[in-house]
């Protein structure tokens, strides 16, 4: 089969394949192969597993599409990892064109399972690394030669575990995985001579992507230990500033190795033990006789630091050969994790929907950092930092309502990210901030400054565990200058002409709300001056207004207006134009009132029928980062029920179960956040005013476990689909007039109840003496635990 791509954006979908988009069942067509009868009592039991606790209805499948004529793709991966690690160890359909995942649910051939994967990414995607595929027969050691037919009805994807048929081989393939290990356990079906390929050349990223260099040697008889390099000049990421970076590993087998092999292009070696190559083609092999029935497992740990530090991850991560204990340990590092938000009522869908999409954001920011502490920059010196290094830092997409989601329940991620933004500035790898982190190298993918956003953010929210002094200095760097220390796209038109030409209106509104996101930081501080300036300079998303047009507009640097359909990434006027979460009041304004605004806004859902939600479309393109607050500005207009009624649309319509079941790129969690948020009954519209407008919630009950133990519960009377509307608000037993709540209000714990009803009650919030401020005071942080 082949799988034709070409490059065209960050978010390109593509017919390709001819093949028809999966339904959210997710059926594709079945491959002719025999099952491996070896697991039919294993399979058996898990089609009548029952879902009784959020972990059990985590479907890892959801959103695991790359490429389709009918929808937009989440570019999820369906492999085992566990909260936030290191390992993602994961099916491969393709290594090549924009399948950043390495995997799509309707292919149906499988290259082997890899140890390393970025989640619901464009950009053609990376990683990918250490791909092991079983074999029987003759070796075959290119990886198109080499995949298997797999039949979906064989394939389990859970929390923590994944398990598939390989038809050509009779093999059933079982991986779970550690925090920074993971383990793969293969039944062979049938007597006779087995194998194990390790393929050290592999990475996913554009046609013909590969490692640089990769080394290998053969320890004992027990353990292969080498190193895959990787950089742009291999293909990888495509956007921006490719990574360049090293994984070490330390793999071991369970029974001891008898018979060795290795591989560069065509040659290959029985003889050898080591191996030094710089190829698109190399990797090892092992080969042993089989019972049929029998059980072969194999282990690896992994690292950006070196062997040692791969070697220490596995020991530290998996030091036996438990393979059910594994799983078991990984299912319940993610039953606690989703126990931070718990939820009753709603339908089994949506509860399946909303425990997948916490799930997906619980995997990036991922750890980097060795179990001893080590870490490194791309392949900059070693460090020691005290802090957990993380990556992936998909921050255009993630500022919105991943990193307010985590400021609730996981402080300390949030903490660790900062702290990791701060330390690459410091290393000198970045200028300014980065602005979408991978491996250590800011790839400079999108626009804005989502760094002073997230950093500004949490300050006021309260949380700490970083240099303050020095976070602050380094936004400041940023947004005002000078211009040697500062990153902000088109830093030189925006300090003197007040409006950026470049992609002018994307990036105009992007700095305006990031400056407003820095003076709240700067007033917290004490740093009036500065926020009286930047307060200012958040006002220039006026000058790409253009009063003649009644919208924004892209300028040039003469002044003159662009076209009506120019000046943005990856939307259009609009949508972008949206982008004013931190003056709703100013842009009502700017529209001639409140009933313009209202008229204006809903007519961008109206002409969003359901049968667009989840595809990309000219008017709410859920789809795509520039439009998610958009349902929740009604609030800041008098018009509550509208928020409410919109909130529950894109809810039912652009999101689904199944691998075509989210609207566009999860991009890393944040597809998944809005969800999340959503469903529990609030979303930020601007995250560094500390402001949540309430919206419609799906459940009857959702109670948030916050990362200061507190909890806070949201409840929903005569809650159904035919009730969406609030009719009475009560917060801690005392009637609730407004339509929004604090953060502060949130994480000291508390109740909101809501009765709900099928028609809106339009005075109730209306009054625009209850509209939301422009922020509130700032959090006090957490008290310190003795």
């Amino acid at each position: 089969m082949s799988e034709s791509r070409h490059p065209l954006t960050r978010r390109t979908f593509l017919a390709g394949t001819g093949i028809a988009a999966l339904g959210a069942a997710g059926a594709v067509p079945a491959a002719a192969a025999a099952p491996a009868a070896a697991h039919t009592a294993v399979q058996a039991a898990d089609t009548v597993r029952r879902a009784v606790t959020p972990v059990d209805l985590v479907d890892p499948l959801l959103g695991a599409l790359t490429t389709s004529p009918d929808t937009a793709c989440g570019k999820t991966f369906p492999g085992a990892d566990t909260p936030f690690g290191m390992v993602q160890l994961s099916p491969d359909t393709i290594s090549g064109g924009d399948n950043g995942s390495g995997y799509s649910a309707d292919m149906t051939t499988i290259e082997g399972f890899s140890f390393l994967h970025l989640g619901g990414v464009g950009c053609y995607g990376d990683l990918g690394n250490l791909q092991v595929m079983p074999q029987t027969g003759e070796l075959v050691t290119g990886r198109d030669a080499a995949k298997s037919p797999y039949r979906k009805e064989t394939e389990i994807a859970r929390a923590g575990y994944y398990a598939v048929d390989l038809d050509r081989y009779a093999v059933r393939a079982e991986l779970t995985a550690a925090r920074r290990a993971g383990m793969i356990r293969f039944t062979f079906a049938e007597a006779g001579s087995g194998r194990i390929k390790v393929d050290l050349a592999r990475r996913i990223g554009f046609d013909g992507s590969h490692t640089v260099a990769q080394e290998l040697r053969l320890v004992d008889a027990h353990t292969v230990e080498g190193s895959m390099r990787a950089d742009r000049s291999g293909g990888g990421w495509i956007c921006g500033n490719g990574p360049a970076y090293t994984v070490y590993f330390c793999l071991r087998f369970q029974d001891p190795v008898t018979a060795f092999g290795t591989w560069d292009g065509e040659t290959v070696s029985r003889s050898a033990t080591e191996q030094s190559s710089a190829s698109d083609s190399a990797g090892f092999f092992v080969e042993f006789p089989v019972r049929a029935g029998q059980r072969v497992r194999l282990k690896a740990g992994v690292s950006f630091v070196s062997v040692a530090g791969a070697r220490g991850n596995l020991d530290s991560s998996l030091p036996g050969w438990d393979f059910d204990r594994t799983e078991r340990r990984a299912r319940d590092a993610w039953s606690e994790a989703l126990g931070r938000i718990s939820v009753k009522g709603g339908t089994d869908t949506q509860r399946e929907i909303f425990y997948s999409s916490l799930y997906h954001t619980m995997i990036d920011p991922r750890i980097s950092s060795d179990a001893d502490g080590a870490s490194r920059f791309g392949e900059g010196p070693v460090r020691h930092d005290p802090f957990t290094q993380r990556t992936v830092f998909s921050g255009w997409d993630v500022f919105r309502g991943e990193f307010p989601l985590l400021t609730l329940i996981d402080e300390q991620t949030v903490a660790d990210q900062i702290n990791t933004l701060l330390a690459l500035t410091d290393s000198g790898a970045v200028k300014g901030l980065a602005r979408w982190e991978l491996l250590g190298t800011d790839t400079d993918t999108m626009v804005g400054d989502p760094a002073v956003n997230i950093i500004s953010e949490a300050y006021v929210k309260g949380v700490r565990g970083f240099d303050v002094d020095k976070a602050y200095a380094y936004c400041r760097d940023v947004a005002l200058g000078p211009a040697e220390k500062s990153n902000r796209n088109d830093f030189q038109n925006w300090t003197t002409l007040g409006w950026c030409v470049d992609t002018s209106l994307s990036k105009t509104l992007e700095n305006s709300y990031s400056d407003y996101a820095l003076a709240r930081f700067a007033d917290a501080l004490g740093r009036h001056a500065d926020a009286r300036r930047l307060d200012g300079t958040a006002r220039n998303y006026r000058n790409v207004f253009s009063q003649e047009a009644g919208w924004f507009r892209g300028r040039n640097a003469d002044g003159s207006w662009m076209g009506d359909q120019d000046g943005c990434i990856e939307s259009n006027p609009d949508q972008q134009g949206w982008f004013v979460p931190h003056d709703v009041p100013g842009l009502i304004s700017l529209l001639g009132g409140r009933e313009a605004f209202t008229e204006r806004l809903n007519g961008m859902f109206e002409r969003t029928p359901p049968e667009l939600m989840m595809k990309w479309n000219d008017a709410y393109n859920h789809s795509n980062e520039p439009v998610h607050q958009m349902a929740f500005m009604f609030v800041y207009a008098g018009a509550p029920w509208l928020t409410q009624k919109w909130s529950r649309y894109v809810c039912e319509y652009a999101y689904a179960t199944g691998p075509a079941g989210l609207a566009g790129n999860d991009d890393c969690g944040q597809m998944s956040a809005w969800y999340v948020l959503a469903a529990t009954g609030f979303y930020p519209v601007a995250p560094a005013s500390g402001i949540y407008a309430l919206g419609s919630p799906l459940f009857d009950e959702a109670v948030i476990t916050t990362s200061r133990g507190t909890r806070f519960t949201v409840q929903a009377r005569n809650n159904s689909a035919a009730n969406p509307y609030i009719r009475s608000a009560r917060l801690n037993g005392r009637p609730l007039e407004r339509a929004w709540l604090t953060h502060q209000e949130i994480v000291e714990g508390g109740r909101l109840s809501l009765v709900m009803g099928p028609e809106p009650d339009k005075k109730w919030a209306s009054d625009s003496r209850q509209a939301p401020p422009s922020s509130t005071h700032p959090v006090p942080p957490a008290p310190r635990r003795p």
